[in-house]
């Protein structure tokens, strides 16, 4: 069962959700922003090795807590490292007062029908029970909506849906992320297609159950405010989705009730060349304009 303390958090917090989770794919990237190149390590290990200094320096700075970050979203090799010799999920709660959720899709397919929905995940029972053992309160999984395709996000939704009610019976928290790619020229009419399916499942699911929804900006300001409404979403967070940070604060100020939840708009700014002093000072500034755009809306 979740911790009372971590669902009261989860469903009225004031701050935002780190997004800490880039995988295989997306963590070169990731380090080269920070100012690590690809050739600095000669392997996957190496990489993953660098990556989770990034991590953990973010974690363990004095700007990164409960105050301003209610959650984080951890990559499965995260949770099962450790920061200052504590698995990384109960650092983050008994050290930071932060929520720890972890993400559980293994990539997408191939677009079709205006969608890429998320690969198979074979062995997402075994990977459930081991974050249920370390503490971890919610889950994450992304799929992606390239058009306003009315059968494509018909499935994409049916999909996260169909895996989260596995998650859900797990005890965990799925947060649902069907992410509206920012560049396509019919975004809007796909968030508001995006929103009457999702309200469709919502309305199915029992009582007792709750998911959080984590959602690209909309183009019309409140677009989801019915969803965050709903008695069935503990949360609805937004993705950055390759808006900088400045725009995606901008867009997220004026959507009433949803929160950030953003990857690369963190770590914008941060350095591997960094003294503790400046990534500090550049981390607590970024922390504190994503939280002031959070509790605006």
């Amino acid at each position: 069962m979740a911790d009372p303390r971590q669902t009261e958090q989860m469903t009225s917090g004031k701050g935002f959700v780190a997004a800490l989770d880039q995988s295989g794919g997306s963590t070169p990237k990731a380090l080269k922003l920070y100012g690590v190149e690809e050739t600095a390590y000669g392997s996957d290990a190496e990489m993953f090795d660098l990556i989770h200094q990034m991590r953990s320096r973010i974690v363990t700075s004095p700007a990164f807590g409960g105050e301003q970050v209610v959650g984080a979203i951890l990559f499965e090799q995260t949770m099962d490292r450790d920061i200052d010799g504590i698995p990384t999920a109960q650092y983050l709660w008994e050290r930071k007062s932060v929520v720890p959720f972890l993400k559980v899709d293994k990539g997408l397919e191939d677009e079709a029908d205006g969608v890429r929905l998320m690969k198979p995940m074979p062995g997402l029972d075994a990977v459930l029970d081991r974050a249920v053992a370390k503490g971890i309160f919610g889950t994450k999984m992304r799929s992606v909506i390239d058009a306003a395709s009315a059968s494509g996000i018909a499935a994409n939704v049916a999909q996260q849906f169909e895996i989260g009610a596995r998650i859900l019976a797990k005890g965990l928290v799925p947060i649902i992320e069907p992410e509206i790619t920012i560049s396509i020229s019919d975004k809007a009419e796909a968030e508001a297609m995006l929103r009457d399916e999702l309200t469709r499942h919502l309305d199915a699911l029992p009582a007792d159950q709750q998911v959080m929804l984590k959602l690209t900006l909309p183009e019309t300001a409140n677009t989801y405010a019915s969803l965050v409404d709903h008695p069935r979403v503990m949360r609805v967070v937004a993705l950055s989705g390759g808006y900088s940070r400045e725009e995606a604060n901008a867009r997220l100020s004026v959507n009433r009730g949803v929160i950030a939840s953003f990857s690369r708009a963190l770590t914008e700014g941060l350095s591997a060349g960094q003294s503790d002093d400046a990534f500090n000072a550049t981390l607590g500034e970024t922390i504190t304009s994503i939280y002031d755009a959070s509790v605006a809306g």
